[in-house]
């Protein structure tokens, strides 16, 4: 990412993230009409689903669907804020993608969005979607881990995986990374998670293991792919995520990429978006895991 990129992304989204909730919806809102999917992938109201959201289906689908969760600090964002990433992720994985519209806080705090989260999942394996992956970018990452965590300890239909762009998972902030790169990031500050944090977590503590999914007992987890951008105040959450469920037996591949900012598929002029589609569709096809880096991290 060279400097004009970043100036361009921080005058972008740094005056966004001082604003309140009311009026960072507001602004998203007019800017929806931008977030057009690729070319040939439709996108329909999810009229046959229980809770609301919307399929995104490429032209020529294979068997099982990905259950997409969003971002936007738990506070803001929806479908129609994610159309470029949810339609690049459903034309590379080519599988049907129902993206969740869960409720927000600070109206609706935990647990309201990971019960959204849980009963989609439960729908879709009542449908018979085989097989069954999630996928969610920054918030929307930790509520497919939080959600992934309660499927375990509840017993239900079991996932195939899940890939993650950028996960916020653990929301005591307690990472180095939020500090030692807060001069790097050109989209998230430290100020804007700690709103959003306490207008998710409510009265309950935000070292609670399915709001801080980072702290849950992360055993028996399906394999997960984890992208994360260098240039992002979340790295930490992304490599000590992967650290851990490798420490508790499981599959983390964390795939690091030089420059990048925060949930970098969300702007498609980087090469690198089109290359974090065609990895995270590899390895949902057989498995594969991109090359690993481990560097800069700082837990």
């Amino acid at each position: 990412m060279n400097w004009l990129t970043r100036v361009l992304l921080r005058l972008m989204t740094r005056s966004m993230v001082r604003e309140d909730i009311a009026a960072i919806r507001r602004r998203e809102a007019r800017q929806t009409r931008w977030n057009r999917p690729p070319r040939g992938v439709r996108i329909t109201p999810a009229v046959d689903a229980p809770l609301p959201g919307e399929w995104v289906e490429p032209p020529t689908p294979r068997e099982g669907v990905m259950l997409y969760v969003h971002g936007g600090g738990y506070v803001v964002g929806s479908p129609r804020t994610h159309r470029v990433l949810t339609g690049g992720l459903a034309q590379t994985v080519r599988m049907r993608l129902f993206a969740l519209d869960y409720r927000l806080a600070p109206e609706h705090p935990f647990p309201a969005a990971l019960d959204d989260t849980v009963a989609a999942l439960q729908w879709l394996a009542a449908q018979g979607a085989r097989p069954l992956w999630l996928a969610g970018d920054s918030a929307g990452g930790g509520l497919v881990v939080a959600a992934l965590v309660r499927a375990r300890d509840e017993g239900a239909a079991p996932v195939a995986g899940a890939v993650l762009f950028s996960p916020w998972v653990d929301a005591t902030l307690s990472g180095a990374s939020l500090r030692e790169r807060a001069h790097r990031d050109p989209i998230l500050t430290p100020a804007f998670l700690e709103r959003c944090a306490r207008a998710y977590a409510g009265d309950t503590p935000r070292d609670h293991p399915l709001i801080s999914p980072l702290f849950a007992d992360l055993g028996g987890l399906p394999p997960l792919l984890i992208h994360v951008g260098t240039e992002e105040i979340l790295f930490d959450d992304a490599a000590r995520l992967a650290q851990k469920v490798q420490q508790a037996g499981g599959t983390a591949c964390l795939r690091v990429w030089q420059g990048m900012p925060h949930v970098f598929p969300l702007f498609p002029f980087f090469t690198e978006s089109r290359l974090a589609l065609v990895e995270s569709a590899r390895f949902v096809e057989d498995g594969t895991c991109p090359p690993t880096l481990f560097l800069e991290t700082t837990f």
